[in-house]
């Protein structure tokens, strides 16, 4: 294909862009805050795991400490009635039963309170390991509400350059002759660069250094002869820089 070097010139500024447009595309699939809201994520799911754990735990001290709670309710009232028999009673033998019920009672009650004593201290730490859950469950949903609204805030920004650079691009596109145009784009397509500069014999295109073959090649095509990289097979596109 035949172009004119001012024309094949054009196609710089376009892989240019080009290269702009697909930064821009990666630095929205790739926000930094995103890996860090995926674990925050993962934390606030295992901080509410473990809270409906411990919770769990909690409602079950409390569900016993209302077990001891009724026992000694219990334990009282028939202790309350039998020293009321005892006050009446005139049966040695019944004073005698009684005043044995009522020490069983007493050491029974005792022990329901030493029970009751150190259910209510569990439930103190069960407490306390709740309440660093919940605020550790607070500072993780507060960091997830900084971090999305970063991330939100420059995924618009960078949206916005996409915007401009797709734009851009599609005017220096709109100043270039069609079949080079469509060459170009077909070249891109393929091997994913569509144009490089030839520079003092180096393709930056593939960053290789070209054989002194390839150069001759180039040097006898005309100049307005589009010529390609052996190894990127890109458009090479020569100016004063090439070195030829």
């Amino acid at each position: 294909m035949k172009a004119p070097a001012s024309e094949q010139r054009k196609l710089l500024d376009l892989q240019a862009a080009d290269n702009r447009v697909a930064q821009l595309q990666h630095a929205l699939r790739s926000l930094p805050q995103e890996a860090r809201l995926a674990e925050l994520q993962r934390d606030s799911a295992a901080a509410r795991k473990e809270w409906a754990g411990v919770n769990g735990e909690l409602e079950d001290a409390k569900a016993e400490i209302a077990r001891v709670e009724g026992d000694i309710e219990t334990v009282a009232a028939r202790a309350k009635r039998d020293e009321e028999r005892l006050q009446v009673s005139s049966s040695s033998k019944d004073i005698q039963g009684l005043e044995h019920e009522i020490a069983s009672l007493k050491v029974r009650r005792s022990n329901l309170e030493d029970i009751e004593l150190a259910v209510m201290e569990r439930m103190e730490e069960i407490e306390e390991r709740l309440a660093a859950i919940v605020a550790r469950r607070d500072d993780i949903a507060t960091e997830e509400r900084l971090l999305a609204a970063a991330r939100d805030e420059q995924k618009e920004r960078l949206a916005n350059q996409l915007t401009a650079a797709v734009s851009e691009r599609s005017a220096v596109a709109g100043g270039i002759q069609s079949d080079l145009l469509a060459l170009y784009e077909r070249q891109r397509d393929r091997y994913g660069v569509g144009a490089a500069l030839l520079t003092r014999g180096v393709s930056l295109g593939s960053n290789m250094a070209l054989t002194e073959s390839d150069l001759a090649a180039i040097r006898s095509a005309p100049g307005d002869e589009v010529v390609f990289d052996p190894e990127s097979n890109c458009i090479l596109v020569r100016t004063e820089e090439s070195g030829l």
